[in-house]
């Protein structure tokens, strides 16, 4: 079989690597034996090699739809807005469509179709927020969606409108969303087979390796994904967990346990996520104490104990669990739950994002065995002022306990980092950097930044070895060692004692994925 050696200046000497595995670390004398007529050498010219960066949180397929249309993540205020829709292509049907939106970008103006019916000139406009909990439908798409005013949904979602019960476009949450969201031109299976394998190989020439997939997508992603792997391998390794909804009976758990088995060579599914909350700027994060807006006291699920249940089930079965839980109460409902199962539970579940959390809640994470992932880039959409909507929606005490990544750490707790591509770029250096130097609520010069800034290890930590913590691999993933897998990442820096700014921009030398090299640049 071939082999293959690699050399960098810093972290390790030299390594071999046979049939996907690391098989010797060391000095020259360490690997000689395992040279032969299939060698492959790679000389990283002093490169910092890496264990894999695993990216924790993403939707590389499901997110392919989600960034359909224009990009509006450039907009700042409304006068942008207009001029980008009266600009942008129409789709089939003559749809607009758009994502990226930032909430502030309304001025704290409701979000509303009456701002944007002019600019898209009668058109069915469908355009999905930055956060991907929330979207402007215009009346063009409301009326072909047969969207005329206010329903009930089994989760928590609702149809905005107006004081005599007219819709006013804004969506918020999924089962509202897809009213709209379902009747929108979508990319066809070819399209989206290449636009995934684009992708994914440019996640990997940012050093990425593996990622974390929130998602199944509308149920065809494994079909998608064998297509794909049918022709070509996939550059990166991806662990995809399906949705448990609310209303969820005793045979959907069976069916979401029985996905559990399905995998390719480079895929699996492997858990299952769940939602406790929503945003914090849509109304809909579940709070101890209502918003600034008198919202923010209910949970994504109508009966809270009924997600008790599911997690339950699924956690009787072996079955791994994350959950979206943005607000306090929601963070604190979910650790309860975990609570409630006993020991056996450590290191099976995780909470995804965590944007504000007390400090009474701080140490359970590690008490309890509870994984916490994080975006670090999400900090973005806030402001040190706190101007914004997600500060100014939480108040002062609550925006400066913002993104608490380094209290999570010093209080013992595992902490997975990643981007939650497209709500934010996927880029891993991106990621690394921002955790050590946050925005905006949590940059430095605020009251949360010394409770939100990592060190470069801890960094680093959060996208190998706490990640492979995360996804229960740490036995064959996360380090540089004899025996487990050829996940590496080499970067023209040293990622731990660079300064955050010089990582955001490092030149990746090499990413391998299970032996096989999945980005080199010339050099490398």
């Amino acid at each position: 079989m071939p082999r293959k050696h690699a050399q960098q200046g810093q972290l390790t000497r030299r390594l071999a690597v046979l049939d996907g595995e690391i098989v010797a670390v060391g000095d020259e004398a360490d690997v000689r034996d395992w040279r032969g007529p299939g060698t492959e050498t790679v000389d990283l010219a002093g490169a910092t090699l890496t264990p894999g960066l695993t990216d924790a949180h993403s939707h590389p397929v499901w997110g392919i739809e989600m960034a359909a249309g224009t990009d509006l993540s450039a907009v700042t205020d409304l006068d942008q807005l207009r001029a980008a829709l009266r600009e942008a292509g129409r789709g089939p049907g003559g749809w607009v469509l758009g994502h990226g939106l930032d909430h502030n970008a309304f001025g704290g103006r409701p979000v509303d179709k009456a701002l944007i019916e002019d600019a898209v000139a009668g058109a069915p406009a469908f355009l999905r927020l930055y956060d991907g909990h929330s979207a402007l439908a215009s009346g063009a798409a409301l009326a072909a969606a047969g969207v005329t005013g206010p329903r009930t949904f089994a989760q928590r979602s609702e149809i905005v409108c107006d004081g005599a019960g007219r819709p006013t476009g804004h969506l918020i949450e999924h089962a509202a969303m897809d009213l709209v969201g379902s009747l929108a031109p979508k990319p066809t299976y070819a399209e989206r087979r290449g636009s995934l394998s684009r992708l994914l190989s440019d996640m990997a020439a940012t050093g990425l390796t593996g990622a974390h997939v929130m998602d199944l997508g509308d149920g065809d992603v494994p079909a998608l994904l064998a297509g794909v792997e049918y022709e070509d391998d996939l550059p990166l390794r991806l662990r995809l967990s399906p949705w448990c909804m609310p209303g969820a009976t005793d045979a959907d758990l069976e069916e979401l346990i029985g996905t559990q088995l399905l995998g390719g060579r480079h895929w699996q599914v492997a858990g299952v996520k769940f939602f406790m909350d929503g945003t914090v700027e849509g109304g809909t994060a579940w709070l101890e104490h209502a918003d600034c807006h008198g919202r923010g006291t209910e949970a994504f699920w109508p009966d809270p104990e009924a997600y008790a249940r599911a997690v339950r089930s699924l956690d009787a079965a072996g079955v791994r669990t994350a959950t979206h839980a943005i607000g306090d109460a929601a963070v604190r409902h979910v650790l309860d739950t975990v609570a409630s199962l006993g020991p056996r539970a450590r290191m099976r579940h995780r909470i995804e994002h965590i944007e504000t959390v007390p400090d009474d809640q701080l140490k359970r994470f590690a008490e309890l065995g509870v994984i916490a992932s994080m975006q670090p880039p999400h900090t973005a959409y806030t402001r040190a002022d706190h101007g914004d909507e997600w500060s100014k929606r939480l108040g002062e005490e609550r925006a400066g306990r913002a993104w608490r990544c380094r209290d999570l750490r010093e209080a013992g707790a595992v902490l997975a980092l990643g981007s939650d591509w497209p709500i934010a770029h996927h880029d891993a250096r991106r990621v690394l950097a921002v955790a050590r130097s946050p925005l905006g609520a949590a940059s430095a010069g605020t009251p949360a930044w010394r409770g939100a800034a990592l060190t470069g290890l801890m960094a680093l930590e959060g996208m190998t070895s706490h990640a492979a913590l995360a996804a229960g691999e740490e036995r064959v993933a996360g380090r540089i060692a004899a025996g487990f897998r050829a996940d590496l990442t080499a970067l023209g820096l040293d990622p731990v004692d660079a300064p955050a700014d010089e990582l955001a921009e490092a030149p990746v030398r090499l990413t391998m994925s299970g032996g096989r090299i999945t980005h080199r640049t010339a050099s490398g």
